[in-house]
């Protein structure tokens, strides 16, 4: 009987018992007689870890072939030197003008035709077998020749993948994947209705990728085109991360997410990774909006690392350069972000990147170490966010964040919620996302996201904002875990098609429409710019409404008053299954899922908390961030020692601007 494959390494594996801190290092960038100072500087700032090598591929390939590694074995030496480790990046997110110029079938192509050209980054065509066949030389010379090392600690495979193409070589990837998918054209054909518009295909080499047309084009297409995009770029990641593994199966390997963005099936994607990681960037010009949007990040960032720690790969220390308005952080704010994060479960706090740019496209972007130098204030900041973290990681890291709250998310019911020809293009599955998100946020109700399909027993309340495309193995977890005593809130717009973009007979699913007791749902009513719909509550409604009527005892919480939908349900109740028709105004939102998870017996982290500041308990320590712009007195339930601080708090806590305490009851064992 074969054995059983070696477990992968893990977060774990890394941080050691520490909360890793550091950022991307790009010595490259920089004379050699600066290299010194940078790890001098680390070691002063408590720096840990050091991302190296993302953009380094001219660096290290300057021409077909070529190899030069001196200086990069000279960094490795002098980090490991000066106690830092090495998350190792395989350099493959920035092909060299060399291959675009030599084997332009390597460059991507937008949905128009126009090549897109070198001279920027992720210039690459994810299906291209020449871009493919570069990347992976050179990923197999990297591997081999840092594998024993003693400052590897990590290895981190491309950047951001983020690249979509529609080139030729692309198309005939993309039937080949359709092909897998479907079977067969004719197969093909049911899936993408294609009898409408007389879109029939009779042969595979007529399919092509939803490239520009003269009119609105095939939705279902279009969101197989997604699902492919995401593969395809997977592939990419995996035939790297199986050539580091291979050659050191006892380091993690890890590829950095951006932020809730809709490219990828980050459900899928994280099967694949040893630790998952997630770059991050909360808008200072947004104090509490900001700082919800980056608790949003790190919850579905725990949700995909199965509830483990995860890595926060990327931050700015103060502003970055691709806002309209880029506004740097005040003081005390990226040690705020820092810290929410790892309360949210983030056992690596780093940084884009650590010495601030002179050169390129993100020389405006800040820095562990920006222009002003290490006398500078944003530098003293980080020299004390390295020294919290070194406390804290011994009681800390490798604990878990309990959340009795699960939030449903999934790409695909994105993709197709988000689509063409939809009843209003007002509505965006991200927005109704960020909005029930946040007001569970503004509540201090701890959640995770999870995928629909997902094992969700161990939830007190399950929250759906849009669940647009509802698989059958979706929906049966649904019912089963409302069967099992779980309690559901489900948003408007919910269920109506199938894994095809396929609406259901009745506008929604069968067995989601007996679930929230919706006895027919006779259309839906969109809502204009600025519209509302008021309620018999006094509360109103935003953006969406619904014409529907109730099954046979079904509860009607809440019905429309006014208007065409006067006296028709706006939230109902069957059981513990709610369903909400409109998006209710914020403090109405809040108050729905207030009741729902009193019901449920979710309870607040902490009661009667001021705007602005979040409570969250991670292992043995509750933090406490304050958000907002002015000082807040938070009310303790019992007296609390501030492990940051050593400081002793008996029944109320003041907290500072942009102020964290980290807490264990007081008396409590070191």
């Amino acid at each position: 009987m074969p054995s059983s494959p070696a477990p992968r390494p893990r977060l774990g594996d890394a941080t050691r018992g520490r909360l890793l801190f550091g950022g991307d290092y790009n010595p490259e960038q920089w004379p050699e007689e600066v290299w010194a100072e940078d790890a001098a500087l680390m070691r002063q700032a408590g720096v840990t870890t050091a991302t190296v090598g993302v953009f380094s591929w001219s660096t290290i390939e300057p021409r077909p072939g070529a190899r030069e590694f001196a200086w990069l074995d000279r960094v490795m030496d002098l980090l490991h030197d000066h106690g830092v480790g090495v998350v190792l990046a395989t350099p493959t997110a920035s092909p060299p003008p060399w291959l675009g110029a030599r084997h332009p079938e390597t460059l991507p192509r937008a949905e128009d035709g126009t090549v897109v050209t070198y001279g920027s980054r992720q210039q690459f065509c994810p299906s291209s077998p020449v871009y493919r066949r570069y990347a992976t030389a050179l990923t197999e010379d990297v591997a081999a020749r840092y594998a024993d090392h003693p400052a590897l600690l990590m290895w981190h495979v491309n950047n951001e993948y983020s690249t979509h193409c529609w080139c030729d070589t692309t198309a005939a990837h993309f039937r080949r994947w359709l092909a897998d998918r479907h079977g067969t054209v004719d197969a093909l054909n049911t899936a993408w209705g294609t009898a409408f518009w007389s879109q029939r295909y009779d042969d595979w080499s007529e399919v092509l990728p939803p490239r520009r047309a003269q009119y609105i084009r095939n939705p279902a297409q279009a969101l197989d085109f997604r699902r492919f995009t995401s593969d395809a770029l997977l592939e990419c990641y995996l035939a790297e991360r199986d050539i580091v593994a291979r050659h050191t199966p006892h380091i993690p390997v890890t590829t950095n997410f951006m932020p809730l963005w809709s490219g990828l099936d980050g459900w899928r994607w994280a099967r694949h990774e040893d630790v998952v990681s997630v770059d991050s960037y909360p808008d200072p010009a947004d104090p509490v909006g900001g700082a919800a949007r980056h608790a949003l990040t790190a919850d579905l960032t725990r949700g995909q690392a199965a509830n483990r720690p995860w890595f926060l790969m990327e931050q700015a220390a103060g502003a970055v350069n691709w806002r309209a308005v880029n506004r740097p952080k005040p003081r005390g704010m990226n040690r705020l972000h820092s810290l929410q994060a790892v309360a949210r479960g983030a056992d690596a706090v780093c940084y884009f990147q650590w010495r601030q740019s002179r050169q390129g496209a993100e020389k405006y972007h800040s820095a562990m170490l920006p222009h002003a130098g290490p006398d500078s204030r944003s530098h003293a900041e980080i020299r004390q966010i390295g020294a919290e973290l070194a406390r804290l990681g011994p009681d800390i890291s490798g604990t878990e964040v309990a959340a009795e709250v699960a939030v449903l998310h999934d790409w695909p019911s994105w993709w197709a919620a988000d689509g063409e020809a939809r009843p209003s293009a007002l509505v965006t599955y991200e927005q109704l996302l960020t909005a029930w998100h946040r007001a569970l946020w503004e509540e201090n109700l701890t959640t995770t996201l999870a995928h629909p399909g997902a094992d969700l027993t161990g939830y007190r309340l399950v929250v759906a904002p849009c669940p647009h495309l509802l698989t059958d193995t979706a929906l049966r977890a649904l019912t089963r875990y409302v069967a099992s005593g779980g309690h559901l809130v489900c948003g408007f717009f919910s269920g109506v098609v199938d894994q095809d973009d396929r609406i259901h007979a009745g506008g929604m699913a069968a067995g989601l429409r007996r679930l929230l007791g919706i006895d027919t749902l006779h259309t839906w009513w969109p809502l204009g710019e600025g519209e509302t719909v008021h309620c018999d509550d006094g509360t109103t409604g935003t953006l969406w409404s619904e014409e529907l009527t109730a099954a046979t005892g079904t509860e009607t919480v809440t019905a429309y008053r006014g208007g065409e939908l006067d006296g028709l349900p706006a939230v109902l109740r069957n059981g513990r299954a709610w369903y909400v028709s409109t998006l209710p105004e914020p403090a109405a939102l809040r108050g729905l899922l207030r009741r729902v998870a009193a019901a449920a017996g979710a309870t607040p982290v902490l009661d009667s908390l001021p705007t602005g500041v979040e409570a969250v308990r991670r292992g043995p320590a509750l933090f406490l961030l304050n958000h907002g712009p002015a000082e807040a007195d938070v009310p303790l339930p019992a007296p609390h020692t501030d492990v940051l601080t050593g400081e002793e708090h008996a029944r109320t806590l003041r907290l500072e601007r942009y102020g964290v305490a980290v807490l264990r009851p007081t008396g409590a064992a070191e």
